[in-house]
Formats: C-alpha cells, structure tokens, sequence
C-alpha cells in the first residue's frame, strides 16, 4: 500500500572543516534534527564544488582538499520544518540553505511494516 504526504525538504550546504560547540557542524545539525523529532536528515559528501568565495573544493589528487562541500538533507512537515529555521540561523554561519515543496511516498509491505 502506498501513502502520499505534503512536506518540506531543507538542503544546508557547508564545509566538511566548518564546527559548531566544539563538533563537525553536519554531526551537530543531525543530532540537533534527531533531538527535535524530524523525520530524516542525511549527509552526503561531495567530490567537488565551490561557494560564494569562488574557491574550489576537490578530492583531486593534484589539488587535495580537507575541505569537501557537505550537504546535510532533512525532510518533515512544513510545522515542524518551520519551527526549526529560526534555531537554524544561530548555527549555520557561512552555508546556504534551499527549501522546497516535496511529496514523502511511503510503502509498505505486506506485513505491514514501513
């Protein structure tokens, strides 16, 4: 059986190097998502890219970088995707957040579980 529902996705692009309280801001943001209640929040690492600065990013074996573009997702309902933004804006000093409109498809399977 399949379910739809309306929700919110918010993609915060930062540095692999950028901290919050002493950790790795991606860990922080996930930990922070899981604390609150959010349905799912994942991280991917990315090979290469560039930011506002222009300055590019790579896993190169000529340009090594320690700094790799991270994107940390996470997905709920527009209620809850709202409450968190604001604690958002003290944490995230130097990334961009995007947010869009999606649908979550749940299926489940025969017996019931999702």
């Amino acid at each position: 059986m399949e379910k739809e529902s309306e929700a919110v996705l918010l993609r915060i692009y930062i540095g692999e190097s950028d901290m919050f309280n002493g950790k790795p801001l991606h860990q922080y943001l996930v930990e922070l998502f899981r604390k609150e209640g959010l349905a799912g929040a994942t991280v991917l690492r990315a090979i290469s890219g560039y930011g506002k600065t222009s300055r590019l990013h790579t896993t190169s074996i000529l340009r090594l970088s320690t700094d790799l573009p991270l994107l940390v997702e996470v997905a709920d309902k527009r209620e809850k995707i709202d409450a968190i933004k604001p604690k958002l804006e003290g944490i995230i000093k130097g990334g961009l957040i995007t947010e869009e409109r999606i649908k979550i498809v749940y299926y489940e399977g025969k017996n019931g579980s999702a």
